[in-house]
């Protein structure tokens, strides 16, 4: 199957472009490279350097005729989107109905979309919030990807373009990037290992649903084969507050500093966490990698380019 995934030097779609390619897909990635990175790029894929909001990206889904579409590009950084939302909504909204006019001339069978539980549910009523938990965004970013959720209903229902929406916890892993909704383990990881004290905001009570990104890899596989429409979340129902958090990767890292605390973030959401109970029954998926086993993954691959940097190689 030929795969068109946008974002695919990214951190998340460039893992889920090396599974579609081990798995035999043909990959085609379109990406700015405004957050993605060339030298996450598979070497078997087929790259086009484009905005996912202009025509000439449209035209490549025309020229390359897709049977699927993995859309993992977005505006990600929560605190831009809320100084910026307009920029947010023309790339997270104007720049996903771009694709799906595209994939919607060309027949795709199937799309695939990076959605949020943490940011579309916004402060939670129940814990772990399932699938039909409110959706009160706290943040434009947060706010645009509820609307994507329902541009694919539209384009489910009036075209018969079959979707899944995955409703990603807060993904960390190798290649990530600190300006996403984990970004908190990059950053620690990156300070601790260059012997940097990080400052932990309030508390550091405030918890979140961590899911290794090989496990979000893995539901976008099964999403690819599965027949399920619709929504469904990716995480792993367990809460871990961001002391904890720190606690293991200091370990890890094998640093003295202890924990420092600053003042509280305004407006920071409290308590996150999801539900994996559909994800199980419609993908026949759950989470596999233990929190401490991926941070583990996570700082040798934030080390090994701390070295490589050092050298200079």
């Amino acid at each position: 199957m030929k795969i068109l995934v946008t974002g695919g030097a990214g951190f998340i779609g460039s893992h889920i472009s090396d599974a579609y390619i081990a798995a035999g897909h043909e990959v085609v990635i379109v990406d700015d490279l405004s957050s993605g990175k060339r030298g996450n790029l598979p070497a078997a894929a087929k790259f086009y350097h484009a905005d996912i909001r202009t025509p000439e990206a449209r035209e490549i889904i025309r020229n390359e005729r897709p049977q699927a579409l993995s859309l993992h590009a977005a505006q990600m950084d929560v605190r831009k989107s809320v100084a910026d939302p307009a920029f947010d909504a023309t790339v997270n909204v104007l720049g996903m109905i771009n694709m799906l006019e595209g994939a919607r001339e060309v027949g795709v069978q199937k799309v695939l979309f990076a959605s949020s539980g943490g940011a579309t549910y916004g402060e939670q009523e129940t814990f772990p919030a399932s699938e039909d938990h409110p959706h009160n965004p706290l943040s434009p970013y947060g706010i645009t990807k509820a609307t994507g959720e329902h541009y694919l209903f539209f384009y489910h229902a009036i075209y018969g373009m079959p979707y899944v929406a995955l409703r990603y916890a807060n993904v960390y892993g190798p290649r990530q990037d600190p300006h996403g909704e984990a970004g908190v383990v990059a950053i620690f990881a990156e300070k601790l290992l260059a012997n940097h004290a990080p400052t932990i905001n309030g508390d550091g009570k405030q918890s979140r649903d961590y899911v290794f990104v090989g496990d979000v890899v893995r539901a976008n596989l099964l999403a690819l084969e599965k027949p399920f429409v619709g929504s469904v979340n990716i995480g792993t129902g367990i809460e871990t507050d961001v002391v904890t958090l720190y606690a293991h990767l200091r370990v890890l890292t094998g640093s003295p500093h202890p924990a420092t605390h600053g003042p509280a973030k305004a407006g920071e959401q409290r308590r996150s966490v999801i539900a994996i109970d559909k994800s199980k029954q419609v993908l026949g998926w759950k989470p596999e990698i233990p929190l401490e086993e991926g941070l583990r993954r996570t700082v040798e691959f934030f080390r090994a380019r701390l070295q490589s940097a050092q050298s200079g190689s």
